[in-house]
């Protein structure tokens, strides 16, 4: 069983579980299919969007795929989610990624 049939296997009986479907998101990535990890991303953060870590994959996914407005508008919603949480580590990785995204 390949990776992403056991991280389904796995969210089938977790169907909520936010690093499952952070991890199923990645693996999608490695995989080249851009558009399923961007859908899992973008449901993640739907259901949960305090998961902080996922604002920056997602964001990257957005600017490799040239949708900039978009990219710009995740991470300030992870910026948002980071300061809430208190997750300095994720500010500034997300403050990072904006940066050289705008200027």
């Amino acid at each position: 069983m390949d990776r992403i049939q056991q991280l389904k296997a796995y969210l089938a009986a977790s169907p909520t579980d936010s690093f499952l479907q952070h991890a199923l998101g990645l693996e999608y990535i490695k995989l080249g299919e851009e558009e399923q990890a961007r859908v899992v991303f973008q449901e993640l953060l739907a259901a949960n969007p305090g998961y902080v870590g996922t604002y920056y994959h997602l964001g990257k996914l957005l600017e490799r795929t040239g949708n900039t407005e978009e990219a710009i508008r995740v991470y300030q919603e992870g910026m948002e989610q980071a300061t809430i949480a208190g997750d300095q580590h994720a500010l500034g990785e997300l403050r990072a990624a904006l940066e050289d995204l705008i200027y």
